[in-house]
């Protein structure tokens, strides 16, 4: 368990086999959690076009909050990493503390408001579903808010991890955590007639089961960045908040990035609730299909915050830029084959789940025009603003995403959707015009030197 090695001299900071140890259990941990979602909407899929309606909106809702836990990880990550590049574990470890104990108290309160709110929040969601839907959609919403705690605590404990570069631990906390949660699916979905509900207690005793492995995992002091053990007389929950404004300058812009970009799908769902149920259905599985050809991406993406932290860190921002372009290119290598099969052999991904009829030719379309974006553009409108935010340029990738959302992915939408009648297609269509503006401006930024002056620690 111990950071990558960064060589004390030549050119290189961190060798092939270094990254590689990093990135490929990544993979393996995105592909399985990727996989194990496109499992819960096959099995939900055989309750019910209803069913799977109704876990498309709450997803959509609950991805919005899963961001938001991920930004703060992400926040504490830089953070991490930077003092470990720096050589400074006493900060990097009470960085560590207090993101899991500042996640954790974030992700409670917002299960509280979900709690409270719920039929609210639905209702602002969902304009267009019968009775059932909208009941099913309570359910499945009411129980998944019940896990926040624990999947802010998750997070945080995986970003950490992978700041010092120890995918591997990850990896198999993500595979125990998946395993309980498709077991969980098999058994109460169907053979105990629990429907959406079974899905929603399965997610939550994975969470909470993942959440205590990974705070025993942090508990190691032979890691690099760990977790003290509580001291007698101690006030161990005290928040430190000089540490926690570090934590913040990146997280906070992260976190509103990712949750106001989730808040902009929330709003386009609004549209979508308006189609018929096997066009939400289509678009449902469209979602699931679509995140699983860019994993390898996503996974580079994620090694680059301990890789560029921590150069910058080490104050080697050439380095940094030079592993950045790297990564790049590594990523467009990996989301070719993928989006190629998906381009070419659409049918057979769509065929997994049980779509009605009238959404399989919706699907295959979208999932054609989908593919060709995504080898075009998604590295750069993914991948480059990974790099940005390792080194504490978190704010300029908040604005870009905030004003692409709402000037195209949003603003497009209702175009393309009311004015041209596009339907389901002119909501991706507009999606992929996001990610064009993005990859420009992320491109020019990274051309300059500004992103490489920010400080964090």
């Amino acid at each position: 368990m111990r950071r990558l090695r960064m060589h004390e001299e030549g050119t290189g900071a961190f060798t092939n086999r270094d990254l590689v140890a990093l990135i490929l259990p990544l993979i393996a941990e995105q592909f399985l959690a990727v996989m194990v979602g496109m499992a819960d909407t096959a099995m939900v899929s055989g309750v019910g076009g209803s069913a799977v309606a109704a876990v498309s909106t709450v997803d959509t809702l609950n991805v919005l909050f899963i961001q938001l836990f991920s930004a703060m990880s992400a926040g504490g990550a830089v953070v991490a990493a930077q003092y470990l590049g720096r050589g400074d574990r006493k900060n990097a470890c009470a960085a560590a503390k207090q993101l899991m104990i500042s996640t954790f108290a974030l992700a409670s309160l917002v299960a509280l408001v979900i709690a409270v709110f719920h039929r609210q929040i639905i209702g602002l969601m969902d304009n267009g579903s019968d009775l059932d839907t909208v009941n099913q959609s309570y359910t499945y919403l009411l129980i998944t808010a019940l896990s926040y705690p624990f999947l802010g605590v998750y997070n945080g404990g995986v970003g950490l991890l992978r700041a010092m570069g120890n995918s591997k631990a990850s990896m198999w906390t993500s595979i125990a955590m998946n395993l309980i949660n498709i077991g969980g699916n098999a058994l109460l979905i169907h053979p105990c007639g629990l429907g959406v509900a079974g899905a929603g207690i399965s997610t939550l005793l994975s969470r909470v089961v993942s959440a205590v492995v990974i705070t025993v995992i942090l508990f190691h002091d032979s890691m690099p960045i760990h977790l003290d053990k509580p001291r007698k007389g101690e006030n161990y929950f005290r928040f430190d908040f000089d540490m926690i404004r570090r934590i913040f300058r990146v997280g906070v812009p992260n976190g509103l990035e990712n949750s106001l970009f989730q808040v902009g799908k929330v709003l386009i769902m609004g549209i979508i609730t308006t189609f018929p149920t096997a066009i939400r259905a289509a678009n449902g599985i469209c979602n699931s299909i679509s995140s699983f050809v860019n994993i390898p991406g996503g996974a580079i993406g994620l090694a680059s915050v301990a890789v560029v932290g921590q150069l910058i860190g080490a104050g080697k921002k050439d380095e940094a830029k030079k592993y950045s372009k790297k990564l790049l290119g590594l990523m467009y290598l990996s989301v070719f084959p993928l989006n190629a099969l998906l381009f070419f052999l659409p049918e057979p991904f769509v065929n997994l789940f049980s779509l009605e009829a009238a959404g399989v030719p919706v699907a295959v379309e979208i999932l054609r025009v989908y593919a060709v974006c995504s080898i075009a553009t998604w590295a750069l409108s993914f991948g480059m603003p990974n790099f940005l935010r390792a080194a504490g340029d978190a704010k300029f990738t908040m604005a870009v995403s905030i004003v692409s959302m709402l000037t195209l992915r949003l603003g497009a939408s209702y175009a393309l959707v009311y004015g041209l009648n596009m339907g389901l297609l002119g909501v991706w269509v507009a999606m992929h015009a996001d990610w064009v503006l993005r990859s420009v401006c992320f491109c020019i930024r990274f051309a300059g030197t500004k992103w490489l002056d920010k400080k964090v620690i």
